[in-house]
């Protein structure tokens, strides 16, 4: 009876002494290895406050205290993946492992918490942007960070790849003078979410490599022109294919007209990267292939509604797929509607 009330204590949040018994703690050694793993999904359970003066690079931040912990947690959160939970001493995040292994997640759990992780010297960052990691066939890292709306930031073998930088979006600035120069800048198109030549100009250095549509290098005056269908061999092991992005709904074909705007499909070092820019789900997307992770848009009137945006993902089939270019639509619903279709959802705030 009585491991029956600890059970259910557990439940409610009060104690996890029954999920503990499935978590397994690990040292600053090993959650650090945790942070390079792409198996691996890091999980802060302290508060936004907490989490904003200080956290490891590339957490995500769930609070474990809110009532909708676990509905958060479902909703961003594979169960295919690891989840590596830490807090600030080990306490918050053992209850919340234990929370989640009673939801069928694998957890490792932060031995000592951000405390012992900053008493060895470990690398903390203020840095709010959501970090995922992904390894190439040849076992090089890439990294993706969640900056703003459509603008994304990739970190690959000590190059900067960004994609639509935009300096400030509502309400919501990007700094990129904190950020190194970029090797490469993609941009879609020349609306203002995603083509800003402040964001540019900041981002430019003698050696950048700027690849746009006809109507944003009118626009610059510079930029390697692509449309839809080409393909070039930016580096050895850097390619570019421009893949078309149009609307087709009655009413919306004037925001973007077939044939101007551009998709982009990067190959680095093996890995296959779709962002797909502002379109609905057209014809054209069932040639495109092999998709590793992919950047979907889901705003109406002017991207997908979440149904053409499923409907996207079972077409492409990415191993990973990232909404983005969401505003205030309710993406929560996605990740349910593809449980079966063996693609994992992540959902990060790009808003």
């Amino acid at each position: 009876m009585k491991k029956i009330m600890i059970c259910l204590l557990a439940m409610f949040g009060l104690t996890s002494a029954c999920g503990q018994q499935n978590v397994e703690n690990v040292d600053v050694k090993g959650f650090s290895e945790l942070t390079e793993d792409p198996g691996a999904i890091l999980l802060d359970v302290r508060t936004a406050e907490e989490f904003a003066e200080g956290h490891i690079p590339g957490a995500i931040n769930i609070d474990q205290k809110q009532d909708d912990f676990i509905e958060k947690a479902k909703s961003q959160l594979s169960t295919d993946k690891t989840i590596a939970v830490y807090c600030r001493s080990g306490r918050r995040s053992a209850n919340a492992a234990g929370r989640l292994t009673a939801e069928g997640y694998k957890c490792l759990n932060l031995k000592g918490g951000i405390l012992a992780w900053k008493e060895a010297n470990m690398p903390v960052t203020t840095d709010t942007y959501e970090v995922d990691v992904f390894k190439t066939p040849s076992g090089k890292s890439v990294k993706f960070h969640a900056l703003v709306h459509a603008s994304i930031r990739m970190e690959y073998d000590g190059k900067e790849i960004e994609i639509d930088p935009v300096t400030k979006l509502g309400n919501k600035t990007i700094d990129y003078t904190a950020m190194p120069k970029a090797d490469y800048i993609f941009v879609t198109h020349e609306h203002g979410d995603h083509f800003n030549v402040d964001a540019i100009n900041l981002l430019t250095a003698d050696g950048t490599q700027l690849v746009t549509n006809q109507r944003c290098a009118d626009q610059l005056g510079k930029g390697k022109v692509m449309a839809n269908g080409d393909k070039i061999q930016l580096s050895e092991d850097l390619t570019v294919e421009a893949v078309p992005a149009y609307n087709t709904t009655e009413g919306h074909l004037q925001f973007h007209p077939k044939g101007r705007d551009n998709g982009y499909i990067l190959t680095i070092d093996g890995l296959r990267v779709y962002v797909a820019g502002d379109t609905e789900d057209i014809p054209e997307m069932s040639s495109i292939k092999d998709i590793d992770i992919a950047f979907l848009p889901c705003n109406q009137p002017y991207t997908m509604t979440t149904d053409q945006l499923v409907n996207t993902a079972k077409i492409i089939k990415p191993k990973v797929l990232f909404p983005y270019h969401y505003g205030q639509t309710d993406v929560s619903n996605i990740p349910s509607q593809l449980k079966d279709e063996g693609v994992e959802v992540r959902i990060r705030h790009y808003e």
